[in-house]
């Protein structure tokens, strides 16, 4: 019934045809272009690796059901661009290899 964290890798794409400027917050962390990640056609590449916890059916019931809770790392990434003039957002972003 436990749970453990895994790569989930260094990439997260933007939609086609995003453009800046290009926000990003890792965990409600705003993370710094040329620091932490860079912008590279539509991907940000990040400059380290990002984890994802794993949740067994179990582990999930569990916390469904208000047991217990879920203690292992979990990055999520948000992302602000604009796109066609318009702001937008994309809320715990896929992460990949």
């Amino acid at each position: 019934m436990a749970s453990k964290s895994v790569e989930a890798g260094r990439r997260v794409r933007l939609p086609a045809g995003a453009e800046g400027p290009v926000e990003v917050f890792v965990n409600g962390t705003q993370e710094t272009e040329g620091e932490d990640f860079t912008v590279r056609g539509n991907e940000i590449l990040f400059n380290r690796t990002l984890y994802k916890e794993e949740v067994g059916r179990g582990r999930w019931l569990a916390m469904a059901l208000g047991l217990f809770g879920s203690y292992e790392r979990h990055d999520t990434v948000d992302v602000d661009f604009s796109l066609a003039g318009e702001r937008k957002s994309i809320s715990s972003a896929s992460v990949e290899p």
